[in-house]
């Protein structure tokens, strides 16, 4: 895996970032957890959300990717190493 500088912090990130649109919508936990622990066997452990996701946006499954994702660090932890 290749890193690269993230702007002028000192912190190193992976050229590739894992995109999580589809956790909560297309994709279960399960799923999302299997696709989160491979990517971080992988050494990429930049992951994009934003608050529009899951896509596409629905009242129901806003928010589902961040509850995902926070289910999935309380349950193996290391949110200090993630990006």
């Amino acid at each position: 895996m290749q890193f690269k500088p993230l702007a002028n912090t000192g912190i190193l990130v992976p050229e590739i970032c894992l995109g999580t649109m589809t956790f909560g919508e297309q994709n279960t936990q399960a799923e999302a957890f299997e696709q989160l622990d491979y990517a971080l066997a992988q050494g990429i452990n930049f992951w994009d959300t934003a608050e529009m996701y899951p896509v596409p946006p629905k009242p129901e499954t806003q928010g589902a990717t961040e509850v995902i994702i926070g289910q999935w660090i309380a349950q193996r932890g290391g949110r200090d190493k993630l990006f």
